[in-house]
């Protein structure tokens, strides 16, 4: 069983690094899991709503009776998705994808470093702690385009609405992550009123984030097009 798994892995491997090109990806990649941290260090800092993918690592990090980081907690919910991917796959399910794990760790490592970096920042006033928002949606946007341009393993939350596609055709990708988004939303919820007694994390800027990131992400992949097809193969 052991022999089988490396042999699969490796395999997996051999597609993915048979490229010059991997140094670059992976140094894209890197980049986007660092400017996605900062923008999710901007929303929380607007005190706007945090988006949904971050809201339940948000709301769990408030509601623990012991010390938790939101890094720490993003890891965490990140295991569960992975841990959901190999139940939905099973025998479909790539075991290189099992590096979301070490990515995952990296990103919840930024997500502290970058809310370190940030410190108390926020703008004065309610049209400030819009501006933070929208730098927010926009800097989540293009680490978003960098992970995908570095083409290695997805985010877990990404990973886990491809793996129902995968598993169930008919359930378009954009569908699932809506529906994903829609529920870490709900529990989110669920979780603060229940521990806390009060909405904690999701606000206008959640929806705000949830509605707008998506719609901008082909105009980043655009303006960033110069950078990014140095990451693609030449023809």
């Amino acid at each position: 069983m052991v022999k089988w798994w490396i042999r699969c892995f490796l395999e997996e491997v051999e597609i993915i690094i048979d490229t010059k090109l991997l140094p670059r990806r992976i140094l894209a990649y890197i980049a986007g899991l660092l400017i996605l941290a900062f923008g999710v260090a901007f929303s929380i800092n607007s005190e706007l709503g945090v988006s949904p993918v971050s809201s339940v690592p948000y709301v769990v990090h408030h509601i623990l009776p012991f010390d938790i980081t939101v890094g720490t907690a993003t890891n965490a919910v990140f295991i569960i998705f992975i841990l959901l991917q190999i139940a939905i796959l099973r025998k479909q399910y790539k075991w290189f994808n099992l590096t979301q794990i070490l990515f995952a760790t990296i990103f919840g490592f930024f997500a502290d470093f970058t809310l370190w970096v940030m410190g108390g920042l926020q703008f004065p006033t309610y049209a400030g702690r819009l501006g933070m928002l929208a730098i927010s949606v926009v800097l989540i946007a293009i680490g978003i385009v960098f992970i995908m341009a570095g083409r290695l393993a997805p985010l877990p939350p990404e990973g886990f609405a491809a793996s129902i596609e995968t598993r169930w055709p008919k359930i378009k990708f954009h569908v699932a992550k809506m529906v994903m988004d829609s529920a870490l939303v709900v529990i989110s919820l669920s979780l603060s009123l229940i521990f806390a007694g009060e909405v904690m994390g999701v606000r206008e800027g959640t929806v705000i984030s949830a509605i707008v990131i998506g719609k901008i992400i082909p105009y980043i992949k655009k303006a960033l097009r110069p950078i990014l097809v140095k990451l693609e193969p030449m023809e």
